[in-house]
């Protein structure tokens, strides 16, 4: 399963690790071929210390299929980490808050150079390779809001100097409450379960992600109005970057906005609603990796880590 270089020298093998709320995905890449990818669900939520035992367990599975050791090792999360490299907040598994990541990745393989950033900056950084775009803006939409910004080819604000929570980025002033305390971020209104509960208040009952579906698909009205409400939230965080940073393109990718075909469409027009006069429209188009975006950025990572 390993690429052999001329004169018999093994390609180094890189891996990626996307760590989620809900599972963890590895992908090992020996020169640019695929030897190894897997999925695992988290069991059920306890603690840090069960879920690294958990992680640690499906590592050790992972070595015994390799044939070579592992030169670096990228590391996608969804929490907030602090400059001391503990973790200050994570709302999907909030007992992981105070956990030394740096020193549980380091022990986690001591055989490799590690490194680790914000899911959505390296969702960004792997779309932006596969799209070949230098300057380019990406909203994952999905359990909440991700995205990463990157400019000239670098990811903005870089790594190492903080990560681009455009999920936390106010777009409606008193607007619904939002898991990191404030009212009207982009994910408390755009999210996955956010147009869920938004789409059940139209409704008037419960909504399902499959009822959602097949109800935009079938052009029902509330199901309609409630996607709009996502993709004007969407378009305003995408105005205000643009009128910062001028990205050329916006790709919008997530499990929940893969699911839903011509959402980009409806963001574009709403975008062009809220453009200014005189200002280029910013180009909209879906991402080209699906959930595969960020675990591809941790491959990418680790491949600038082990260089």
């Amino acid at each position: 399963m390993t690429e052999d270089r001329p004169g018999g020298e093994e390609a180094a093998h890189h891996l990626g690790v996307d760590i989620g709320g809900t599972k963890v995905a590895l992908r090992v890449e020996a020169g640019a071929r695929c030897v190894d990818e897997t999925v695992f669900a988290w069991r059920p939520r306890h603690s840090a210390d069960r879920d690294l035992a958990q992680l640690a367990e499906q590592v050790g599975t992972l070595r015994t299929r390799l044939t070579a050791p592992l030169r670096a090792v990228g590391v996608a999360m969804p929490a907030t980490v602090g400059p001391d490299e503990r973790i200050t907040a994570w709302p999907s598994r909030p007992e992981w808050a105070g956990t030394d990541l740096g020193a549980a990745l380091r022990a986690l393989f001591p055989e490799a150079a590690v490194a680790w950033a914000d899911d959505g900056d390296l969702g960004a950084l792997a779309e932006a390779q596969a799209a070949d775009c230098a300057d380019l803006l990406y909203l994952g939409v999905g359990t909440g809001i991700g995205g990463g910004l990157v400019l000239r080819g670098d990811l903005c604000p870089g790594l190492g100097r903080g990560s681009f929570e455009i999920g936390h980025t106010v777009v409606e002033l008193d607007g619904p409450p939002c898991v990191c305390g404030r009212r009207g971020c982009l994910q408390a209104i755009a999210s996955g379960p956010a147009t869920l509960r938004h789409a059940a208040r139209l409704r008037g009952s419960d909504v399902t992600f499959d009822a959602l579906r097949r109800a935009w698909r079938d052009g029902e009205p509330w199901a309609v109005t409630a996607l709009r409400r996502t993709c004007r939230a969407l378009a305003a965080a995408a105005v205000g970057v643009q009128e910062l940073l001028h990205p050329q393109l916006l790709l919008i990718g997530g499990g929940f906005a893969t699911a839903l075909p011509g959402l980009d469409t409806l963001v574009s027009a709403q975008l062009a609603e809220l453009s200014r006069p005189g200002r280029p429209r910013i180009d909209v188009k879906p991402a080209s990796l699906g959930g595969l975006s960020s675990l591809r950025g941790a491959v990418a990572l680790a491949r600038l880590t082990g260089t």
